[in-house]
């Protein structure tokens, strides 16, 4: 369900800066993580476990690395992009 958040607020904060921010930190499979929110909210019985813990295991941990670097980003700038 985590990870169904996450999506929802990659979303948000995607549609909240006219899809302008995430694109400055394309580093980061912006439109995978929102995918995998569409996937555990609409088919669920379609989820692969094994790809679910890879996700978990070895994306997030980047994620958030690259979520705080946007946080500092957007705390030191006036505009959100």
């Amino acid at each position: 369900m985590l990870l169904k958040a996450i999506g929802e607020s990659i979303k948000g904060v995607n549609k909240l800066t006219n899809k302008e921010l995430l694109t400055q930190f394309s580093m980061i499979d912006w439109k995978g993580a929102m995918g995998i929110r569409d996937i555990i909210a609409h088919h669920y019985f379609d989820l692969d476990a094994e790809i679910v813990y890879n996700v978990v295991k070895t994306n997030l941990p980047e994620m958030l690395i690259v979520v705080k670097e946007m946080i500092l980003f957007v705390e030191n700038n006036d505009r959100l992009v």
